[in-house]
């Protein structure tokens, strides 16, 4: 009898490439270790702004990823299930924040909610309330760019689940609110939660659209990015610092997510 092919085997052609693109990809995360300088880390860690920044980033992150999962779910279901025409372009709408620059993104949320925007006017005007340069537009702005993919991995997870047993929920007499509550949702959940930790990365890492719209306050609008930036002008070993704690946060979090909720959406 023959042996039947070793479907795990990497072909001899993929292997280089591979290899490079492991390297590509590590190298980078290597150096920024091998750079640290870990006697100063406790002092860098305990030097004025740093906490501030880490617990702003961490509450704005999960701001936007709680907000995303409010409104991006059921866009997401919209798109996945919804047959109303316009679909298409409704959905390359929701994903331009995917492909464009966060500068731009950042300047975008300033014309419609500014003092001067569309909308920012009429809620200066009506109600006192200016968004910009506030905390409130750290996390607006790190919803916008980190929504989309919530909302592609929720809408994939859709698209890959058996409808059979939302039908089964139907001919049992089950609303279509009851369905979607206590059927569909458990079913996509492992794609909810992967989409939900890409969106609290995504969040976590924002600077552009942050800096633009939110500007750059300490204790206010200045997240982690932000202070790796600044960091990085006046002291690179401060930025090198800071960096490898953005690091580990996001690896930490994906690595402690990934079994635990995440389960085969993230395998």
């Amino acid at each position: 009898m023959s042996r039947a092919p070793d479907r795990t085997r990497v072909p001899a052609p993929l292997l280089v490439p591979a290899a490079l693109a492991v390297v590509f990809l590590v190298l980078p995360l290597g150096g920024l270790l091998v750079r640290t300088p870990w006697s100063e880390l406790g002092a860098q860690l305990a030097a004025p702004g740093v906490g501030e920044a880490l617990r702003l980033s961490l509450v704005s992150a999960t701001l936007a990823t709680g907000l995303s999962l409010l409104l991006g779910v059921p866009l997401a279901w919209v798109l996945a299930r919804s047959r109303a025409r316009g679909r298409t372009v409704l959905r390359a709408l929701v994903t331009v924040p995917l492909v464009l620059p966060p500068v731009v993104g950042g300047v975008a949320l300033f014309l419609v909610l500014g003092r001067q925007g569309i909308v920012g006017s009429w809620l200066d005007d009506a109600f006192g309330v200016t968004i910009p340069f506030t905390t409130t537009a750290v996390v607006i702005a790190e919803t916008f760019v980190a929504m989309p993919f919530l909302v592609i991995s929720v809408e994939g997870a859709l698209r890959a689940a058996d409808g059979r047993f939302e039908d089964v929920a139907a001919t049992l007499g089950a609303g279509r609110w009851t369905t979607f509550r206590r059927v569909t949702l458990p079913l996509v959940a492992p794609g909810v939660a992967a989409g939900a930790v890409l969106c609290w990365a995504r969040a976590l890492g924002e600077f552009g659209a942050t800096i633009t719209f939110a500007g750059n306050f300490p204790g206010t609008t200045q997240t982690m990015p932000l202070a790796v930036y600044l960091a990085l002008q006046r002291d690179p070993d401060a930025a090198i610092v800071l960096s490898v704690v953005l690091l580990a946060v996001s690896l930490a979090t994906l690595l402690l997510l990934r079994d635990r909720w995440l389960g085969r959406g993230f395998a």
